[in-house]
């Protein structure tokens, strides 16, 4: 079993608890503004890897993981687009007890019978989902990614009834997703969601506009700053960070 990898980081500390062996996979469907990684955008992009050929590289680092209470993150690019790829990864990693996590924005969901299963499978095997939660409203959302976000929602939803342990991020963009009243909104979705162990304001930053350059690529946020310190304290007390 194959999977289209875009790079791996091997000690993250960011994306769950501990200290993480990241992989990040290639293809996404969202076009997200304000994205620092679009060369992680198109599927045919990156290198298959085989399951064996990542365990064998993560099993190097075992002994951080465990005494971090680590594990491995699986980020994107949208890591759902391959589904069946790290239901085999997961397999692998629980023969040796690793935590594991996905960061995925939910955006490929879908309620038919044969997704559900497959999907289904793989939450059995995952310990923590992150969830970006980009914009709670369904207009705002379509501008800020090129979706709505209604599918996303349900997602959340069907994380809930599967009781998958969730942490909401939320990426904190001014004139995008920094508005009070969507801001409270997210809130109230989020008392819905009993599974939701953690929220985390994710402030914009432009790291990533060189690529786009190198990509030949015009910037979506050309001109909008990260927010303030005031503005992601104002989000963090909102959204009861």
């Amino acid at each position: 079993m194959q999977g289209r990898i875009h790079s791996v980081e091997t000690f993250g500390t960011v994306d769950g608890p501990g200290l993480r062996y990241i992989i990040f996979t290639q293809g996404c469907p969202l076009r997200c503004q304000f994205c620092h990684n679009p060369d992680t955008w198109k599927m045919s992009d990156g290198k298959m890897m085989t399951v064996q050929e990542l365990v064998d590289d993560i099993l190097d680092y075992l002994p951080f993981f465990q005494a971090s209470g680590g594990g491995v993150t699986v980020s994107g690019g949208e890591p759902l687009l391959q589904c069946k790829f790290l239901i085999h990864l997961f397999k692998e990693l629980k023969k040796y007890g690793i935590h594991t996590t996905i960061d995925t924005s939910g955006g490929l969901f879908s309620s038919s019978p044969h997704y559900l299963e497959t999907l289904d499978e793989l939450l059995e095997l995952t310990d923590l989902v992150l969830l970006d939660l980009k914009q709670i409203n369904a207009e705002k959302h379509k501008t800020l990614t090129g979706l709505s976000n209604e599918h996303i929602l349900a997602f959340a939803n069907h994380l809930k009834e599967k009781d998958v342990p969730v942490w909401v991020r939320h990426v904190l963009v001014p004139e995008r997703s920094d508005f009070d009243e969507d801001l409270h909104a997210l809130r109230s979705f989020i008392d819905t969601l009993p599974n939701v162990e953690k929220i985390e304001v994710l402030p914009y930053h432009k790291l990533g506009v060189y690529k786009y350059e190198a990509l030949g690529m015009d910037y979506p946020l050309e001109g909008i700053e990260p927010p303030t310190e005031e503005r992601v304290r104002n989000a963090e007390m909102i959204l009861g960070c």
